[in-house]
């Protein structure tokens, strides 16, 4: 893309200042030196203030120059995904094309055709086929990559509105540049890395979701400078903004990010908590403005996607391997045949010297011409019709798979698609997938599902008790989302009378980080709640709809409707979420002024917590033990009331904590831990984060079939081994390895010098769950992805830091062995993936999508398998392009992974019958075809070399030319593509029934080496007995019955071997139907016309030397002898070969029968000698809650950062244009205006409201500070002028408690006491989800 003149960069304070037709967009660029002082530092990427105005070209953008082509510092925005552009598809496609062995095998023989003095065969009869097998392969390589260029052009003309001059304007996102300013508003897609200059939302901040990119399903914020908040006000402001940003290189680091903005001679620090990721997607945030710090291929997401390459199918690289093996047989028979010749010729001339004036030549030179033409007659050991046709069969069970009306997902109109032709048979030898979490396996929806209060189970009431109208209509805050209907818990809320009921909701509706504001949408004047964690969104929305409405918050209040009644909570101190405390508590002073903490969390932080335990906890714990049977995601609740001299004593030395300048998280949970203690049990919460139909059942099967299935997630550990229970990869019997102890391990096995076997493994079910972290690979390097001349796929990348976490020495253990000459760090990772394949199961938590594909790529370097990844999300594609087979999900998170991946399926569960049955098939079908191909083929071509032994070793073609033509075009080719496209051992349903039947591709068994040469021999003796029967038989005979002569004997010979190989495939197909049946009948068909037409009197005449027998099967077919001798030959073909495969069928069986009886049941994981510190309890209760990493809201609440307290940025700094569709954008600048902001949320009070100012702080200084941009509604004015809010309307909300009778239009509550069940069956998957599924 023409990005016109690159533009001087100009430092902060140097240059002239901008005039009045500047815009305010920024350039970048790029320091050729590091820090003052510091030798050899790396570059810096900065982003500069630029001048519109003044087009200037100057050097400084220019990063390279070769001959006369420049290319520029900084990458543009557009995005290339496609491998082919219009010039290079020809050379490019030609070059993969010739990777092939077999190609360039064709070629030579091609070449050696076309001169006339070796050429046995027309040079065209070779050359029309080739150009027809590269014309199938290149145009199916085009269409692929139409759809990627389809896929880039849409994504490149998405529209986002850049700054223009004094306005926003709409463009496409191939229009940006680095150093532009964005505006982007809510549920809008970040088209670039981008610095957060200012948002609409108090402080600054910005929600983000970043499903699409780590996976992680929890809300992010972001927040922009204090400085950059308080002065990008307006619109003028932005257009005058003349800052520096200094950061780090483009690189794939998720997570990190460092960097300054250096602005009016002051600079302020930037990290990771600023920056705005290309493919995040903007929430709960009317509108934010960013400016552009890496664009196109130097975001982070695009650094951690790989590049595409060649993918080639274990079949397909095994038969290059084998064209070289016949290649070299080849030459090795014609140079013996050749030498052979020579000694002939000698020997006839010693003899026959009358004849020495036809030779001319020496006899050297006529046995250097007879080895070309033996080396061109032996070709068709390799046919060209074999690799046409087998690209016809992959097409074929492409179609196949897109036809299967059994995979198609109805809910989302998503069918099956096989995006790529030619990985087919790879389905059926896989034997790792490495699945992602989010949107793969489960549906992202959260449900509020059962609830445990004061020992008691409340379930979900069936459908034949369920109400048929909404039971929460009385409540008016209800929104209609709670699926969760109790008629006896609903009585027991709305009666007000059992305190440990009130309590639970009320801890619900208080103990939590959610924000709360107004909804813009009709209806207006709903809550909307925005929390960092989809669970706690799920519980607040349940507490609401029972009665108990989170209405508002402070920044030291919480303003709760209890049933009608509005209760203001102060709040003393609030202790959030993290990994660690897994457990978060709210001390709070209720208005009648006692003091109450409330706490969740783990149940095993929260029950070693409780001032005593009794009959309720004990019911709360089997409640527990019940919930984590069905997977559900578990919470504990419990509360103490705080006497006043106790909080007193705490108060201070709370304060002294939060206020230390080192080790302050530390000091800071301490005095948490000792404020939650004594606590008294409310109950427990259990939520649903549903699974996709069938993953369990899918899983079940494909474990069953010896697929090893790992889990690679950007989510929290808790949440992704709780999704590893309910989809049954983890059980109650299951060891889980960790961190700690995987080091130990591993240390065990290093001492030992020894890699880890089956055979010295006792028989555990053993789990290995590992962080990303844990995993921390030096990702500065640039990782190339393997290629298929590349066997190290790691090559200069290794996981050494990860080896190193585990505290195992780099020094290799002393060994006697010579030949074990790898480094210390490949046998590290070797004794990784080793344990990791002995695991039942493999989860990896938090890692990036550059780790991902690290971690596909060592499994197929050490344990060189088949490997198959699958995902919905950006953050799948590098894994995707990794593994052998790629899989994409058509889910909610975006087309990314569809676009980069080999065949779409819409759910999860169709993964098991695209590898159980159309894989194996697939395979099977492949297989059986190049066996059968390669028998043929050597039973049809090695008559000519014996034949050879009768002619003078002359290099005489023994059959008719048309024979050898049409032989595997049509005489042989029906049967061989029933076989490639409808051949089935056994139906789908067994196929599915039977998974183990998958382990047959899995180990190589239908084709490999010793396959190939059983083919070989199979067709070497065929064509002993066709030759020597038939030469035998005809042997000093005369007459008009003998068939001696050439022709007669080359046409029985032709006809012996054609009905041979047609009765070996009679014996082969398993699945007999009215095609097959018409595939015999139209090979022999043919050759009954092919035969009977280029054999007639009136081609003769035309053309003696083409059509040269001329009625010779005619002649010799009838005469009986004749036809008796076919028989025999092709009885003496079958029969024995029928026997012995009747007979060895007969031992295998016997033999897996005693195998069977020797092994008895077996454990199908190991893990490694018996460890004490291995064996730890295993909880019959799990609580899986989404507990952060780091605090989440707290520490923005308590600040006051998070609240709306003051004036802020006008949502419609950007809506007076339309947004443009993605394939167009308003190009023309438009003038946008500031208005007041129209703050209306009824959720503070006036005396709430609040404005704090603060000056811009100074590198290094963050502190969080409350306030918002001030926008001015006079765009021309130079005056600023403060903005207030309007008087904010409260609450008028009427409520219905029980004793009244229920209002017209309500639904009345049914009179039945009885309680709902303890296990009851969740609501359908088709009903709707308290929470959004990410997008």
């Amino acid at each position: 893309m023409d990005t016109g003149p690159a533009q001087a960069p100009r430092s902060t304070g140097a240059g002239p200042e901008p005039g009045p037709g500047d815009t305010g967009d920024s350039d970048v660029t790029q320091e050729d030196s590091g820090p003052a002082g510091i030798c050899g530092a790396p570059p810096a990427w900065a982003a500069l203030a630029r001048e519109n105005s003044k087009m200037r070209t100057g050097t400084q953008l220019k990063e390279k120059v070769v001959l006369c082509w420049r290319r520029k510092k900084h990458k543009t925005n557009v995005i290339r995904t496609a491998k082919y552009n219009f010039f290079s598809f020809l050379p490019l496609t030609l070059y993969e094309q010739f990777h092939h062995v077999s190609n360039l095998y064709f070629l030579l023989i091609i070449i050696l055709q076309s001169i006339p003095d070796i050429s046995t065969l027309p040079w065209f009869s070779l050359f029309a086929p080739m150009i027809c097998l590269l014309f199938i392969r290149a145009t199916r390589d085009l269409v692929d990559d139409i759809g990627r260029h389809k896929s880039d052009r849409a994504i490149n003309n998405r529209p986002c509105q850049i700054l223009m001059g004094k306005s926003f304007t709409w463009k496409k996102w191939k229009d940006l540049c680095v150093g532009d300013v964005v505006c982007l508003h809510k549920d809008s897609i970040v088209p670039a890395d981008m610095l957060l200059l200012a948002s609409t939302e108090p402080s600054s901040l910005c929600y983000v979701e970043t499903v699409d990119i780590d996976g992680e399903t929890n809300l992010k914020f972001r927040q922009a400078l204090t400085v950059t908040h308080q002065e990008l006000t307006t619109v003028r402001k932005m257009a005058s903004f003349q800052g520096t940003v200094t950061c780090e290189a483009p690189n794939s680091r998720l997570h990190h990010f460092v960097g300054c903005l250096e602005w009016n001679d002051k600079k302020y620090s930037l990290d990771i908590g600023n920056l705005l990721l290309r493919g995040c997607k903007i929430r709960n945030t009317d509108t934010c403005y960013g400016l552009v710090i890496y664009a196109g291929f130097d975001t982070k997401i695009m650094k951690n996607c790989g590049k595409i390459h060649l993918k080639r199918t274990k079949l397909d690289l095994m038969m290059n391997k084998l064209v070289v093996v016949i290649f070299i047989s080849v030459v090795l028979v014609s140079l013996v045949l050749a030498f052979s010749s020579g000694f002939w010729a000698r020997d006839f001339r010693d003899r026959h010297h009358y004849v020495t004036a036809l030779h001319r030549s020496s006899v050297a030179a006529d046995a250097f011409l007879v080895f070309w033409g033996f080396l061109i007659l032996l070709s068709v050991s390799i046919p060209m019709a074999m690799f046409i046709i087998s690209e016809f069969l992959y097409l074929g069970n492409s179609i196949f798979i897109n036809w299967d009306v059994k995979m198609y997902h109805e809910a989302q109109d998503v069918p099956a698609r096989a995006r790529s032709t030619s990985l087919n048979d790879l389905l059926g030898q896989v034997e790792y997938i490495f699945s992602d979490k989010t949107g793969t396996l489960t549906q992202n929806v959260l449900t509020f599902n059962q609830c445990c209060i004061d020992g008691r189970v409340y379930g979900p009431d069936s459908e034949a008790r369920g109400p048929k109208e909404n039971p929460y209509l009385w409540n008016e805050f209800s929104d209609g989302k709670l699926l969760f209907h109790n008629a006896a818990l609903l009585r027991l809320v709305r009666s007000d009378r059992d305190e440990a009921v009130r309590e639970f909701w009320r801890l619900l509706a208080i103990c939590h980080t959610v924000t709360v504001r107004d909804s813009c949408t009709p209806p207006t004047g709903q809550l909307l709640y925005q929390a960092a964690s989809p669970d706690e969104e799920v519980l607040v929305t349940a507490a609401r709809n029972f009665g108990y409405v989170f209405l508002s918050r402070t920044q030291d209040t919480i303003t709760v409707m209890e049933l009608g009644e509005q209760r203001v909570y102060r709040v003393l101190a609030m202790m959030d979420f993290n990994s660690t405390r897994k457990r978060m508590s709210v001390l709070v002073r209720k208005p009648e002024g006692t003091i109450c903490l409330y706490t969740k969390g783990a149940d095993t932080v929260i029950f070693e917590r409780l001032h005593s335990r009794g009959a309720t906890e004990f019911a709360t714990e089997v409640a527990l033990a019940a919930f984590a049977q069905e997977t559900l995601r578990t919470l504990c609740l419990a509360y103490r009331e705080v006497p006043e001299d106790i909080y007193e004593e705490w108060q201070p030395r709370h304060q002294e904590a939060s206020l230390l300048l080192h080790n302050r998280a530390q000091a800071l949970q301490q005095v948490y831990s000792e404020m939650e203690q004594n606590l008294k049990l409310l109950g427990a919460t259990a939520i649903e984060d549903r699974l996709q139909d069938g993953v369990p059942d899918t899983i079940k099967c494909l474990r069953k079939s010896n697929i090893k299935i790992w889990v690679l997630t950007g989510d929290k550990q808790e949440t992704a081994v709780n999704i590893g229970f309910a989809c049954e990869l983890l059980s109650e019997n299951t060891v889980i390895l960790e961190e700690k102890e995987i080091t130990r391990v591993l240390e065990s096995s290093w001492g030992s010098s020894n890699f880890l076997t089956k055979k010295s493994l006792p028989r555990v079910n053993l789990a290995l769950v590992i962080n990303g972290d844990f995993l921390n690979v030096n990702v500065d390097k640039e990782w190339q992805e393997p290629g298929p001349s590349r066997t190290d796929f790691l090559h200069g990348q290794r996981l050494s830091v990860m080896f190193r976490s585990f505290g195992i020495p780099l020094a290799p253990p002393p060994s006697q062995d010579s030949r074990v000459r790898c480094s210390s760090e490949e046998l590290q990772e070797r004794t990784f993936v080793d344990l990791a394949s002995h695991c039942q199961a493999v989860i990896c938590c938090r890692v990036t999508p550059k780790q991902k594909a690290l971690i596909v790529a060592l499994v197929k370097k050490y344990h060189q398998v088949v490997t198959l990844a699958i995902g919905d999300g950006a953050n799948d594609v590098n894994m995707i392009k990794t593994a052998d087979v790629g899989v994409g999900l058509a889910g909610q998170e975006g087309m990314q992974a569809v676009q980069n991946c080999d065949f779409v399926l819409g759910q999860f569960r169709f993964l098991q019958r695209l590898l159980l049955v159309h894989g194996r098939w697939s395979y099977m079908r492949i297989s059986k075809f190049l066996r059968y191909f390669f028998y043929k083929t050597m039973a049809s071509m090695m008559v000519q070399v014996w034949f050879a032994f009768y002619n003078g070793f002359t290099a005489q073609p023994l059959y008719e030319g048309w024979f050898l033509a049409l032989y595997n075009l049509l005489y042989s080719t029906p049967p061989v593509l029933y076989i490639g496209l409808f051949e089935q051992d056994v139906s789908a349903e067994q196929s599915l029934g039977k998974p183990e039947l998958y382990m047959v591709g899995q180990k190589d068994e239908l084709f490999n080496y010793w396959v190939f040469f059983q083919a070989v021999a199979h067709g070497m003796a065929a064509s002993l007995v066709n030759f020597f029967m038939t030469l035998w038989t005809s042997w000093d005979t005369a007459g008009p019955a003998s068939f001696s002569d050439y022709q007669s004997f080359a046409v029985v010979v032709a006809l012996s071997c054609l009905l041979s190989v047609t009765m070996e495939v009679i014996l082969i197909i398993k699945y007999w139907s009215a095609v097959c049946v018409l595939s015999i009948l139209l090979s022999l068909g043919f050759y009954a016309v092919m035969t009977t037409a280029t054999q007639c009197l009136w081609l003769f005449r035309m053309s003696p030397k083409t059509f040269p027998f001329l009625y010779a099967d005619l002649s010799v077919l009838s005469s009986p002898s004749v036809l008796l001798l076919v028989l025999l030959t092709v009885s003496s073909n079958t029969l024995p070969v029928l026997g012995l495969r009747i007979i060895f069928q007969a031992l295998k069986k016997a033999r897996a029968e005693e195998e069977k009886v020797e092994e008895g049941p077996r454990e199908d994981i190991f893990t490694v000698e018996p460890v004490p510190h291995l064996y730890r309890e295993s909880h019959a209760r799990r609580s899986s809650y989404a507990f952060s990493h780091h605090e989440g809201y707290a520490d923005l609440i308590t600040h006051g950062t998070i609240l709306r307290t003051g004036p802020g940025v006008s949502n419609d700094i950007a809506s007076d244009s339309p947004v443009p569709c993605d394939g167009e954008a308003s190009l023309s600048p438009k003038e946008s205006h500031w208005h007041l902001r129209k703050e209306r949320s009824p959720l503070l009070s006036r005396s709430q409201l609040s404005s704090s100012e603060s000056r811009p702080q100074p590198l290094a200084s963050q502190s969080l500070l409350s306030g918002q941009l001030t926008l001015e509604s006079q765009a021309e004015s130079s005056e600023e002028e403060s903005v207030f809010l309007r008087p904010l309307t409260p609450f008028r909300r009427s409520w219905q408690k029980e004793p009244h009778p229920p209002r017209e239009g309500m639904a009345p509550l049914s009179d039945d006491t009885q309680e709902s069940q303890v296990e009851t069956l969740p609501p359908s998957p088709g009903e709707s989800s308290v929470s959004q599924r990410p997008m």
